[in-house]
């Protein structure tokens, strides 16, 4: 099986191309099942946003899952295949992964370290858990996903440096203001960034609201937003007079606030603070205003300044994140290896119990006399003794599911104790397998001896790294760690 992920988002695309794959939520369930059906694609998440189209899948194998995923993509968009795949990006297995963490984690947003990001691809995995396109795979992966997300935010300051106007507006207000708690805000003009500024600042405590605005029925529509009080122009030096943060864009022709308007009103608020963000290209707010005394007054340009010093301290925190992300991947790998361990442990179980249970049967049928009493007792001791004997093995199994050459390990653990199941004759067997059969036999004839499985497994690796060392020089030195490792138990 293969991890992967096929998208384009505002990087790779620009938005007329990026408008074409857009997903409405309502075809989320018909677009999976069509992924499905195609047969390559076993799990499957899809994520749409105005950002990114992102189609993770595990896949039978990565040219398969290409091809479906392509046939899907041009499907929906009615886009031939060369004109959209230069604007693609397909990963694979740890690459995937990766992405994926750092998409959760909001390092691959147009913000960097924004949070909306993680919500859209949680409730994107859990549209497809609840219709069955995940499975053991993705329902771990997407849930460490959200694990990285959070030691994201919970280990790192990436969330605190606001890196967008709004943000940075509240940012300064709270450095002119010990608290924003009770304090008015004006605003002057009823545009979008205005009302996302005091949507803000009403969010960190400045509960009550005037706007201000050359029509009264707009300025009406968004006070209502903020439960405030709407004003018409002329009421403008009122309105200065009770606020504590005024937020201008007008698109006005000339300053809408003068510095002379500014000293008046000084006089009458005994000097209490004012602070002033001007966000309209032409400026609203005359600059002179800065002189009066106790009067902090900021344009766009000083917004942005502020957001570029925190976007470079927002990327010193993400190189903290790229941190946790290799760390999750490590334990998400060790996951998996450890998934590929437990049908083993189960079929090891299943031999074991039908073993004892077929001695069972052979003692009650060979030694007559023994009363239920005795069965009973017999079977327990031997119960015990099974248990004990496939605890060494099952312990070492677990621990070599999550090394390097796991695959190796757990490849050997299973033909020492015959859990691969099918059977083949020698001469389909590779060179180097050949010796399996001894193996198992080495393995069954210690065991039954009565000696540890431990030792068993050590003698019969002893006997298979012997025929190997003759037939396959390289292998050998990678089967002596195995020895060593069996040997030291």
């Amino acid at each position: 099986m293969y991890i992967m992920v096929v998208g384009l988002n505002y990087r790779s695309a620009p938005v007329e191309i990026r408008e074409r794959f857009a997903l409405p939520e309502s075809e989320l369930e018909v677009a999976l099942a069509k992924l499905r059906r195609s047969g390559a694609i076993h799990e499957v998440v899809l994520v749409s946003t105005c950002n990114r189209t992102e189609i993770y899948a595990v896949a039978e194998d990565r040219a398969a899952g290409e091809e479906a995923i392509y046939g899907y993509l041009t499907d929906l968009s009615g886009v031939p295949r060369a004109t959209f795949l230069p604007h693609l990006y397909v990963y694979g297995e740890n690459q995937a992964i990766r992405h994926l963490f750092r998409v959760t984690a909001g390092l691959d947003s147009m913000v960097l370290g924004e949070t909306q990001i993680l919500g859209q691809v949680r409730t994107a995995f859990l549209f497809s858990q609840e219709i069955g396109a995940t499975a053991a795979v993705f329902n771990g992966l997407f849930k460490r996903s959200v694990t990285v997300a959070k030691r994201a935010h919970n280990e790192t300051k990436i969330g605190e440096n606001a890196v967008s106007v709004s943000y940075a507006a509240v940012e300064l207000a709270k450095k002119i203001f010990e608290s924003l708690d009770n304090k008015t805000v004006l605003i002057i003009g009823a545009g979008k960034m205005s009302e996302l500024t005091a949507k803000h600042l009403n969010a960190n405590g400045a509960t009550q609201v005037l706007v201000v605005n050359r029509t009264y029925q707009r300025a009406k529509e968004l006070a209502d937003k903020f439960d405030g009080k709407a004003l018409d122009m002329n009421s403008l030096e009122m309105a200065l007079k009770e606020a504590d943060i005024v937020v201008s864009s007008t698109g006005a022709e000339g300053y809408v606030v003068t510095k002379e308007h500014v000293k008046a009103t000084m006089k009458t608020r005994r000097h209490r603070p004012l602070f002033l963000i001007d966000i309209a290209v032409p400026r609203d707010l005359d600059p002179e205003m800065c002189k009066v005394d106790n009067v902090f007054l900021y344009d766009i340009d000083d917004l942005e300044g502020v957001i570029a010093i925190n976007m470079k301290e927002r990327q010193k925190e993400a190189d903290k994140i790229e941190i946790i992300i290799a760390e999750e991947m490590s334990a998400f790998r060790q996951w998996q290896n450890e998934q590929q361990a437990k049908p083993l442990i189960l079929k090891l179980r299943e031999n074991a119990m039908a073993q004892q249970a077929q001695l069972m049967q052979n003692l009650v049928n060979k030694v007559s006399g023994l009363s239920e009493k005795d069965v009973h007792t017999i079977n327990k001791l031997t119960m015990t003794l099974i248990n004990q004997m496939v605890h060494g093995p099952i312990t070492q199994v677990k621990e070599m599911a999550t090394e390097k050459e796991a695959d190796m390990y757990l490849s050997v653990f299973s033909r020492i104790f015959g859990l691969d199941g099918g059977e083949e004759s020698a001469s389909d067997k590779p060179v180097a397998e050949k010796s399996s059969g001894s193996v198992q036999e080495a393995a069954v004839n210690v065991q039954a001896i009565g000696l540890s499985s431990h030792t068993s497994a050590k003698v019969a690796v002893t006997k298979q790294l012997d025929q190997t060392r003759q037939e396959e020089a390289p292998a050998a030195a990678r089967m002596s760690s195995i020895r060593g490792r069996w040997g030291t138990r």
